[in-house]
């Protein structure tokens, strides 16, 4: 009987730390077949990437990182890229809230033949927990951080998360 409260506590502290870990969250979601680049990395990056926003516009106006350009995540068009990106071997950085949606755009660029891109490891959450500046659709910088939701928001440290709250249907 011991035993039986002994591996229910060990299972329910693992499963909490799984959630609170984002190499497991990241691990449950992708695939890993692009690249992480970490926020550190990123910042060193000798040559200037093109930061592709994978987020909705709505999450784009509170906040992203400067000179990104934003491509959506449900409205994004390989078109678009093709001809804003021309050169194929361009290094590309795509991000999104940790890291999710922003592997599957970067699929579809490494599928359509760009060979230079990588996802940013935790996103803009993790740019901004690193304490690195975010700016709004007014180009001013900002700490408000759209968080997607409020399950989401947990993940990001500092800053002040912003999600839309449920409409009611009364």
């Amino acid at each position: 009987m011991k035993l039986k409260y002994i591996l229910l506590f060990t299972l329910f502290f693992q499963q909490i730390y799984a959630q609170n870990n984002l190499d497991q969250l990241l691990k449950k979601y992708n695939d890993n077949t692009v690249p992480y680049i970490s926020v550190n990395e990123l910042v060193q990056f000798k040559t200037k990437p093109v930061l592709l926003d994978a987020r909705e516009i709505e999450e784009y106006n509170i906040s992203h990182l400067k000179n990104a350009v934003y491509v959506g995540y449900k409205t994004f068009k390989l078109e678009t890229i093709l001809n804003t990106i021309p050169n194929k071997g361009n290094p590309i950085v795509v991000y999104c809230s940790l890291g999710v949606r922003s592997e599957i755009i970067a699929k579809k660029l490494k599928n359509a033949g760009y060979t230079n891109v990588k996802n940013l490891y935790g996103g803009i959450f993790e740019w901004k927990n690193k304490d690195f500046s975010v700016y709004n659709n007014n180009k001013k910088e900002t700490d408000s951080i759209h968080a997607f939701s409020k399950t989401w928001s947990k993940w990001l440290k500092k800053g002040i998360s912003y999600y839309p709250k449920k409409q009611s249907n009364e």
